[in-house]
């Protein structure tokens, strides 16, 4: 399959209907000229992007799913927006600008010779400029081939479509989905697929990922040291602190399946 056809794949998933499809190319040149601060950043689009779509405009009028707004943030629309990047691209700093330079939230498929990646970032006013808004926090998760699926990925698929995810209001929709980008990252690690849309169960889970990953840091940095101590002592001290932190991340994979539930 190729690149276009695996996003195309990912799409028809969503379950977006046609009154909220744009399906419009849009210009590299906007993206350079919105989401480029640095010149290593506007190479970076010029250089490694492809193609750039905008897919959907997810609105109270398109899916009848009412807006959000209170003293932090204001969705009046998500935009689910593709990008094919190049081989070579950088596609992590990319998929952040991506983020940053559309004023609404994004639901963001991107798609590179590593397969299919999807994300999104809540985004917030800015505290000191007014009309501008902040990401929170991109939330990733890619390697997905939707002609290879394995189980927890199809499971994954299945759960994106826009009939599954909470219509209290558009806010809650974008968190619908952001719980189930984490829901398989979860998976990955601890190996079951399930998704809960509980705020405790979700809060729950989002920590577990974030100290497992906090830990999995720690421990390369521990076996780096390990790797590189001439004492046998020093080699003796950083193993059995390397396996306190492995029995911890096997902890916070424990939490993580009891964020699922």
């Amino acid at each position: 399959m190729t690149a276009e056809t695996d996003t195309a794949a990912f799409v028809d998933a969503l379950g977006i209907p046609p009154e909220a499809r744009v399906d419009a190319r849009v210009p590299k040149k906007l993206l350079v000229e919105q989401g480029a601060p640095t010149t290593a950043d506007k190479r970076a689009i010029q250089d490694g992007i492809d193609e750039l779509q905008w897919f959907a405009a997810c609105k109270p009028t398109t899916i009848g799913v009412p807006a959000f707004k209170d003293d932090v943030r204001e969705y009046l629309e998500i935009a689910v927006v593709g990008c094919v990047f190049r081989p070579g691209a950088k596609a992590r700093r990319l998929i952040e600008l991506i983020h940053r330079a559309i004023p609404y939230p994004v639901l963001l498929i991107t798609s590179d010779e590593t397969g299919i990646a999807v994300s999104v970032g809540h985004k917030r006013h800015a505290q000191n400029e007014a009309d501008k808004v902040v990401i929170d926090r991109v939330i990733s998760v890619g390697a997905l081939r939707p002609d290879r699926l394995d189980e927890s990925e199809r499971a994954f698929m299945g759960s994106l479509t826009l009939a599954r995810q909470p219509r209290h209001d558009l806010f809650r929709l974008y968190e619908g989905w952001l719980a189930r980008i984490e829901a398989l990252s979860a998976a990955r690690l601890a190996g079951a697929f399930s998704v809960s849309d509980d705020e405790t169960a979700i809060e729950r889970r989002r920590d577990a990922i974030d100290e497992y990953e906090r830990l999995q840091r720690a421990c390369l940095q521990l076996r780096s040291q390990a790797a590189r101590a001439k004492q046998i002592s020093q080699r003796v001290d950083l193993n059995q602190k390397i396996k306190t932190i492995e029995r911890a991340m096997d902890e916070a994979k424990t939490a993580m399946l009891g964020g699922n539930a």
